[in-house]
This record gives structure tokens, sequence and C-alpha cells, in this order.
């Protein structure tokens, strides 16, 4: 079920270009930003003396000490409105949640205390807090441990919501996170700590960072605007190798950052295609699918040839059966379909009901 990140086809690099994991990219950017602030501290369940659930702050303890990297209870609630008290007097926490499921128990201090203090002070307190950890499904962990928070949070003012997908991004927006003076919910994706990208010597420098709000286009193309976030980027990309070899140019959009969203390059690229394709992890009501085709449609009407097409996750809590769990979530062969019905190479669902 899992697939390697589409990155090697898709673009040229030299045989001297370095990888680096996910995960190696999110420690190494906590790293020098914990070395360049002393106000940076890393705070949540087995964070220190067992290096995180997910190894992502691997020797940060030994190196920075309990003081920084601070251990705490199974108690979400607790340390992420520590979190959020440590911000109003100016530390910058980064605040790790073991799945962002378990966020939930602290959802009142992300939205109630870290996205609204700003606004209720009038600008005179600031929020530097990043929330971060894996968000989405995995696999086999159930329907309480398999939710996309991406809709969530990105419907509420005060936030900014960053999604990366490949190294480069994980080391550019989490410094950017860091750094910025709003709170910033970082939602990873556990299939994707163990992925090696490709990435530049730009990017392995300690002052490379990430503009907040900006998507990038992973792959050109003139037939059809394909969007994606975290994981479904490089489903994507595989959709697209295939749409090629039927003679369907598909250009991909990593949205990066959901809030804000880049709706300027999103509605450039559909006014250059006249196609859309949103595909999305997250429940299909009132998902960031939804919110894309919103836009398209205030802004770039005029200048689509089809109708919109929302790839998403089933309407159902996400069942535990393997089987069923697969149908529950895109799949590349979906994208597949959907491109196709956009650009009338196949019969329409409705057709075949």
């Amino acid at each position: 079920m899992r697939l390697r990140p589409v990155v090697s086809s898709m673009r040229h690099y030299s045989s001297g270009t370095k990888e680096m994991t996910v995960r190696d990219a999110l420690n190494s950017a906590l790293d020098e930003e914990m070395a360049a602030d002393p106000n940076v501290f890393v705070m949540g369940e087995e964070v220190g003396e067992y290096q995180g659930a997910y190894k992502i702050t691997k020797g940060l303890l030994d190196k920075y000490g309990p003081e920084r990297v601070v251990d705490t209870p199974i108690t979400e609630a607790g340390f992420a409105g520590i979190g959020v008290g440590s911000a109003y007097h100016g530390l910058k926490p980064v605040i790790e949640f073991m799945t962002f499921n378990f966020s939930m128990q602290a959802i009142d201090h992300i939205i109630n205390s870290a996205a609204k203090s700003n606004y209720m002070s009038a600008g005179q307190i600031n929020v530097p807090i990043v929330f971060r950890g894996p968000n989405g499904p995995a696999a086999g962990v159930g329907a309480q441990h398999s939710q996309c928070y991406g809709a969530w949070y990105g419907s509420v003012p005060g936030l900014k919501v960053l999604v990366p997908y490949s190294s480069e991004d994980a080391r550019g927006l989490l410094k950017a996170a860091i750094r910025d003076p709003d709170p910033v919910v970082f939602l990873e994706n556990e299939l994707l700590y163990g992925e090696s990208f490709p990435i530049s010597d730009e990017a392995l420098d300690s002052s490379f960072c990430l503009p907040i709000g900006k998507a990038k286009i992973e792959r050109e193309g003139k037939d059809i605007t394909i969007t994606a976030f975290s994981k479904m980027v490089g489903y994507a990309l595989k959709a697209a190798e295939i749409l090629e070899k039927d003679g369907i140019s598909a250009e991909i959009i990593n949205l990066r950052s959901i809030r804000p969203l880049d709706r300027a390059t999103i509605n450039a690229s559909v006014r250059k295609t006249n196609r859309l394709v949103t595909v999305e992890e997250g429940f299909p009501q009132h998902g960031i699918g939804a919110e894309i085709c919103a836009s398209v449609v205030e802004d770039s009407f005029g200048y689509l040839d089809a109708p919109v097409e929302r790839i998403a996750g089933a309407d159902v809590p996400t069942p535990y059966a393997a089987n069923l769990e697969r149908m529950a979530f895109p799949q590349i062969e979906d994208i597949v379909r959907a491109a196709k019905r956009v650009c009338y190479r196949s019969v329409p669902l409705a057709a075949t009901a």
C-alpha cells in the first residue's frame, strides 16, 4: 500500500544530488533553529528520553538538555496550554502531538487561546508557537487515529496551517513556522517520514526558509490542473506519469500551505489548463478541495471547460480492515480516472450507473 515519492522521473538531477529523509529534514530544521535561538524549545510526549515517537527529536535532549527538550505526561491539554502561556511571554515552543488525533484534547488551547489572542489583544500579544506531528491516515490504526485535520484547522482565523510533502518542504516550512510570530499548525505524514527525496545545497543551508502561503508547481502541464498536499502529492505525480502515456499533460500543484491558501497559483494554473481535479485524504464535505473549487468558481469560472472533480476520503469513519481502508482513501487509479473524465477521455460515472 505504500508508495515511494515520485521525484526522480519528474526532474533532472545531477548524479551528485544529495538525498535526505523527511525525518532527518525535520530533525535538522529543529536542531538548527534551536541552535540559532535560545527561546526555541520542544515539548511533548516522549520527545526527550525516547528521542521522539517517530525519532524526529533524536539527539536533541543530549544537545540542549531537559529544559529545552521537555518530556511531558500524557496530557495534551496540559502541555499545549503551557506552550501557549510560554509563547505569551516570548518563548517559541514547538509542541509535538504523537498524532494530531490527540490534538483534540488540546483544541481549546489551539483555537481559543493561540489563534485568537493576537486579535483579542488588539495586536499586543503575539503567540509564536508551532503545533506539529503526524496527520491523516497511517495504516491499520482505526477510525480514531486516521483523520486529516487540514480542513479542521484550516477554517480557523488566526492560525497558519502547513502541509509538507518532500524533505525540502519539511525543512523550509518548519523553519518558517518556528520563525513566524503567529501560531502554526504543522501537519506531517507518518508514512513519509522514512522516504528520501533529493535535496539541494540551498535547502541544506541553515538560513533556508520557504515562504508561508506559497504553493509549488511540482510538474508543469497544459491539459489539466491537479492540486494535492502531503502524501497525495506523490500519488498525483504518479498519476501524471500514467496520464502522460495517454497524451494528457497534467500540472501538479503541491499546496504546501492550506491557510493561507495560494489561490493565485491555483487560479493561474486553471486559467491555463481549463480543468481541475483536487486530491485530499480528508472527508469530502467542507474539505480543502471544496474550498479550492469555490475559489476557482468565484475567480476563474469562465475558463473552465469541464466540471471540477474532487477526490477525497470516503465520507465514513476509517475502517480498520486493510481492504476496506484502502477503499476509503484516494488511490492513484482514482486520480487517473477523474482526470480522464475531466478531459472527456472516458465515460462519465453517471453514464455507467
